[in-house]
C-alpha cells in the first residue's frame, strides 16, 4: 500500500510542479509569492475541512498536544518552502528544483535514523551517493542552459531544499508520535497553520514595502492555484500515509528521485527546457541510484 500512497502522491506533486512553474512568471516579489501561497493555503484549508468531513473523522478535530506541535513545524516548514519554491521557479532552470528537493531528503533520512532507529544499510547509502552524483551532473545542466545561478538563487535553493527535508521529516514524526491520529485532521492543521504565518508575513511586508502596480496579476493565475491546492493536499495527504508503511530510506529517495525524473520530462515536453546529453546522463543515473536503495 505503501507504493501505491507513493505513487499517488507523485502524481499530483507532479501536477502540482506544473500550475507552479505557469504561475512563477506573475510571482516576481517576495509579496507576490506571499499572496499567491497564502490564496492557495485557505484553498487547501477548506478543501482539507471537506476531507475530515467526507474521512469521518470530526471527532478527531479537537487535537492532541503532539499533533500541535508536529502541525507547527509542518505549517512554518511549509510556508517557507513554498514561497522560496516559486521564487526559485523563477531565477532557476525548472529541473534545479528536484535536484535541490533531493538534497534536502538527508535531513529526514539522517532524522529517522537518529530517533526512530530506522537502519540504512551501506548499499542504500551506496544508491544515495549514485543520487547526489546525480544531482552534480543535473547542476552542470542547469549552468549550461539557463545564466549561472547568482547568490541570492543559491541561496533561496538551499532554503527550498532544507526545508522541504523539514516538511518531509514532520509527516514521519506525526506517524511516530501520534500513530493512532487522523492523517486528514493533521494535514488541515498543517494548512491553517501555514495560512496563518502566510497572512502575517504578507502584512509585515505590504506595511514596509513601496506600493506595486501589479497585484491585480494574481487574478490571472487564481485557476492555477486553486488546481495546485488541491494538488498540494492530495500530495500532503498520501506521502503522509505512505511515511506509515515505507522507512525514510525508500520513501524519501523514492520521491524526490522519481521527482526529478518526472520534472525533467515535464521541463522538457511543456517548457521547452533542451534535453542535452547531459539531462540524459543525470536522469539515467538518478534511476540507477534508486535501484540500488530499492533493490539492497
Amino acid at each position: 500500500m505503501g507504493y501505491l500512497f507513493l505513487f499517488i502522491a507523485l502524481a499530483a506533486g507532479v501536477a502540482k510542479g506544473y500550475c507552479g512553474k505557469r504561475t512563477s512568471g506573475y510571482t516576481s516579489s517576495f509579496r507576490d509569492a506571499i499572496l499567491a501561497t497564502f490564496i492557495r493555503m485557505c484553498i487547501c484549508s477548506v478543501f482539507g475541512f471537506l476531507f475530515v468531513i467526507l474521512m469521518g473523522d470530526l471527532d478527531a478535530l479537537m487535537p492532541t498536544k503532539e499533533m500541535l506541535l508536529v502541525a507547527l513545524l509542518t505549517g512554518a516548514s511549509t510556508a517557507v518552502l513554498l514561497v522560496m519554491w516559486l521564487m526559485c521557479a523563477r531565477r532557476s532552470a525548472y529541473m534545479m528544483l528536484d535536484i535541490v528537493m533531493m538534497l534536502g531528503m538527508l535531513i529526514p533520512l539522517v532524522s529517522s535514523r537518529i530517533f526512530f532507529s530506522e537502519a540504512i544499510s551501506p548499499f542504500q547509502w551506496l544508491g544515495m551517493a549514485v543520487l547526489f552524483v546525480a544531482v552534480i551532473i543535473m547542476c552542470s545542466y542547469n549552468n549550461s542552459i539557463k545564466t549561472k545561478l547568482t547568490l541570492s538563487s543559491i541561496l533561496f535553493l538551499l532554503i527550498a531544499g532544507a526545508t522541504n527535508g523539514l516538511v518531509d521529516f514532520s509527516q514521519k514524526l506525526f506517524t511516530k508520535t501520534v500513530p493512532d491520529g487522523s492523517a486528514a485532521v493533521f494535514n488541515f492543521y498543517s494548512y491553517v497553520i501555514t495560512a496563518v504565518i502566510l497572512a502575517f508575513a504578507f502584512l509585515v511586508i505590504n506595511k514596509f514595502a513601496p506600493p506595486q502596480e501589479e497585484k491585480a496579476q494574481i487574478k490571472k493565475i487564481l485557476p492555477f492555484i486553486s488546481v495546485m491546492a488541491v494538488c498540494l493536499f492530495l500530495n500532503s495527504y498520501f506521502k503522509t500515509l505512505a511515511a506509515q508503511y515505507l522507512d525514510a530510506v525508500l520513501l524519501y529517495p523514492l520521491n524526490q528521485g522519481c521527482g526529478m525524473i518526472f520534472s525533467a520530462i515535464m521541463a522538457a515536453l511543456f517548457f521547452k527546457e533542451k534535453f542535452t546529453l547531459k539531462a540524459a546522463i543525470g536522469i539515467i543515473t538518478a534511476f540507477a541510484g534508486l535501484l540500488i536503495i530499492n533493490f539492497s
